[in-house]
């Protein structure tokens, strides 16, 4: 069990703090529930109320600060999804959004840039599902990378950058 004051991920709601868990007060609610209250980082005036023992949705710990180094380190080996059709692609990355994990949040970083670049260079923008898709990975993955090295959101993907090329010097 969480404790108010914890950050964790949830779901698509990405990394989430734990302010409260409570019983809810409301008709047709079983009163003897236990219900975590939760502020999604990427919304900070929304709280979700969800229940402690529920396994409907990926609730987890955010990862650990020797976890997200390990992850950066690995980021150049973790190879970006190969789906021409769109569909299919689409699920994938709803798939990957849902299962809060990070490297499968990595491929779909990854996926986007290739795809960006390729589109570019035939003269075409980025399509609305990847803009969609890649701005919301880069969320997740940048809040929960935040609370665990802890640095600001915006901070993240120049750490990761910074890493890589130590990496390859």
């Amino acid at each position: 069990m969480f404790k108010v004051g914890d950050y964790i991920v949830h779901g698509r709601n990405g990394v989430c703090k734990v302010v409260d868990i409570t019983h809810l007060d409301m008709s047709g609610v079983d009163k003897d529930q236990l219900y975590y209250a939760l502020v999604p980082m990427k919304s900070e005036d929304s709280k979700i109320f969800y229940p402690v023992d529920s396994d409907k949705v990926v609730m987890r710990s955010v990862v650990t600060k020797d976890q997200a180094k390990d992850l950066v380190s690995e980021i150049k080996d973790i190879e970006p999804m190969r789906i021409e059709n769109d569909r299919q692609r689409e699920a994938k990355y709803k798939e990957a959004l849902v299962s809060c994990d990070c490297k499968q949040l990595i491929c779909i970083i990854k996926t986007m840039y290739a795809r960006n670049k390729e589109r570019i260079a035939k003269g075409k923008r980025i399509t609305y599902v990847d803009d969609r898709y890649l701005k919301e990975a880069k969320q997740n993955l940048n809040d929960e990378f935040s609370i665990a090295l802890g640095i600001e959101p915006r901070e993240v993907e120049k750490y990761i950058k910074a890493q890589i090329v130590e990496q390859e010097a």
